[in-house]
């Protein structure tokens, strides 16, 4: 408890909850950051996979890269249409559940979870070897530092302090100041010719001939630049007053910034003839190459790492609401709803953390390893919400309808399109697992579901009469002993408060100490029966189970209750040296029907 509240704090009351608005410049920062973070690993994927193929294939990274923007502008044209429709949430999860049904939310909720897992993995990871790039004695280590920094954000989370969101706005600004400045000055190297002079990109003839697959598959790695932008559309709700309108506005300058760094990146990489490698991220190598090795280039490797770590903490935010959300729903353990100590959803956060930690432990913290799963559930979110909006307007009908089904249908046909190509092209490299993953956790949702039904049904008292008068319950209350101290004897007085028929219970194990006990019993407490159990066998909780069944059998009483005494030493550390049968004594009676299990517990003062 000590150690709980030194990493977390005390705790808050609920007077403490914040529902400050935000503007559209916080805005751009909070829940931007996933979505223009992916640059410092989008173009590295897009250029991995062509130069399999050969250097000189590394040209096709420019077209592919437009044709990912030109993707980009349709679903922001798309999102900004749900926004304004979905003003209070526009996320996936909504939009299918209430538009196409519960079977598609189920499944736009599961892939936004894989994907807030997969965000945290990949952003960390990417993060980490953005740091390795300049500091290279960390890279044989980036396991453990993946592993240590999600800790930090967890804990981070877990703390949920409202002083420290203003601190969370500044990576993303350093970031896109730094990556202008990245971009503008490799552009003027470019300009006064200070760079290396490949065939340009934009003359059709110097292209080389390439396999179609090996493009397709550039363009499907080149998506991870679109992860991450279905987030401002999710939580509508948070901007100020107009909401709709703030997001929207939001929503195009941040496709505005993404397109032009994710372009620029692609297109200095290829002018200075980078070709990725192992060792070192394309963005370490560009900033190295445009910036020299001296204090400018760590300046934009520290902006990188610190928005890559921001986009982490952004799914720290998702994943609670969303988990909760499901759990309302009784699609997830109700234990996902609840608020902690500190006003946030602790057990969704810790579930984000101990997921992500595991998938990077996994990959070896090796970001494209962890990149191939990324696109499935990104774009089969996407389609499920432009799907739902074109149910949504064919339903509703509202004036302006015949515009905004255009948009969302050209989203939810493009993203479909590019979600079978992803999976074709990326199946083998891990796709797989993505496409395994969710419908098991469908399943898992429907198996919960059902069973808080059935629950609900069977507890339910809804059309019963009530009754005249409640009847007090008759049992039999039995107290298994192994000897007597201070805490039998106060469960043998709780026991007397509570019924007239009880019964002490000894299993003999050694003759000799059993006629000890009986000679303290008759001295301490004559008027109670002692019931001695022989167990051949030397079995403690097998006879005691069977003199419940008896007594139960013999008595015909409502109910039979153990009471059972245990005293609770002042050091946890202890308390694993006793009270072993008295918990294997409440697991076996926990799933018998009829019978009450309680503790009476006597607290040590000084062991």
């Amino acid at each position: 408890m000590r150690l709980k509240r030194f990493l977390l704090g005390d705790p808050l009351l609920n007077e403490g909850v914040s529902h400050e608005p935000l503007p559209k410049w916080k805005a751009i920062s909070t829940l931007s950051a996933d979505a223009l973070s992916s640059v410092a690993y989008a173009s590295e994927a897009m250029f991995a996979a062509l130069a399999v193929f050969s250097a000189a294939a590394l040209i096709w990274s420019v077209p592919v890269s437009l044709a990912i923007i030109g993707l980009l502008a349709v679903l922001i044209a798309s999102y900004r249409r749900t926004v304004a429709m979905h003003p209070v949430s526009g996320g996936a999860y909504h939009v299918a559940r209430e538009n196409l049904g519960t079977y598609a939310g189920l499944v736009a909720g599961a892939s936004l979870m894989v994907d807030y897992v997969l965000t945290v993995s990949v952003s960390v990871a990417a993060g980490v070897e953005n740091i390795a790039s300049a500091i290279p004695w960390l890279y044989g280590h980036r396991v453990i530092a993946c592993v240590v920094m999600i800790m930090i954000i967890t804990v981070l989370n877990l703390r949920g302090t409202k002083e420290s969101a203003g601190i969370y706005v500044l990576p993303t600004y350093f970031f896109i100041i730094s990556i202008a400045v990245l971009i503008g000055t490799g552009v003027w190297k470019l300009a006064t010719g200070e760079a290396p002079s490949p065939p340009s990109p934009f003359a059709r003839d110097i292209y080389p001939v390439v396999p179609a697959l090996l493009v397709l598959r550039a363009f499907a790695s080149g998506c991870a630049a679109l992860a991450g932008i279905e987030t401002i559309a999710g939580n509508t709700a948070s901007f100020q007053i107009p909401t709709a309108r703030n997001a929207r506005a939001t929503l195009l300058w941040m496709s505005i910034i993404l397109a032009a760094f994710f372009f620029g990146i692609t297109l200095l990489a290829y002018e200075f003839k980078l070709v990725p490698s192992e060792q070192e991220t394309l963005i370490s190598m560009l900033g190295r190459t445009v910036l020299g090795g001296g204090a400018a280039y760590y300046i934009v490797q520290l902006a990188v790492s610190l928005v890559l770590f921001q986009a982490a903490n952004s799914s720290y935010v998702g994943f609670p609401r969303l988990a909760s959300e499901l759990a309302r729903d009784r699609y997830l353990p109700r234990q996902m709803a609840g608020i902690g100590d500190r006003l946030v959803f602790s057990n969704g956060i810790i579930g984000l953390g101990i997921a992500s930690a595991i998938l990077l432990a996994v990959f070896g913290g090796d970001t494209s390893s962890i990149i191939p799963l990324y696109a499935v559930g990104v774009f089969l979110s996407f389609t499920l919400s432009q799907g739902g909006m074109v149910a949504f307007h064919l339903r509703e009908r509202k004036p302006g309808w015949h515009k905004s089904i255009v948009l969302n249908m050209a989203g939810a046909f493009t993203t479909s399109i590019v979600l079978a190509e992803v999976i074709f092209m990326k199946f083998a490299h891990g796709a797989w697992f993505v496409v395994l993953v969710i419908p098991c956790m469908v399943l898992f949702f429907s198996r919960i579901n059902k069973h808080y039904c059935a629950v609900g049904k069977e507890l339910s008292d809804f059309g019963q009469a009530p009754p005249l008068r409640f009847k007090p319950v008759k049992h039999t209350v039995i107290i298994p002993i192994s000897g007597i101290h201070r805490g039998v004897i106060e469960a043998l007085r709780y026991a007397l408060s509570i019924s007239n028929d009880v019964r002490a219970c000894y299993v003999e194990i050694d003759t000799s100490a059993t006629e000890r006990m009986m000679e303290n019993w008759n001295k301490w407490a004559p008027e109670i029966p002692f019931v001695v159990l022989k167990s051949p066998f030397r079995s403690i909780v097998r006879p005691l189970i069977k003199y419940v069944e008896d007594v139960e059998h013999v008595s015909q009483d409502d109910m039979v209750t153990i009471v059972v005494p245990e005293f609770i030493t002042s050091r946890w550390w202890h308390r694993i040296l006793h009270n072993q049968t008295a918990l294997f004594l409440k697991a076996a009676l926990a799933m018998k029907r009829g019978k009450v299990v309680t503790t009476v517990r006597y607290h040590l003062k000084n062991t």
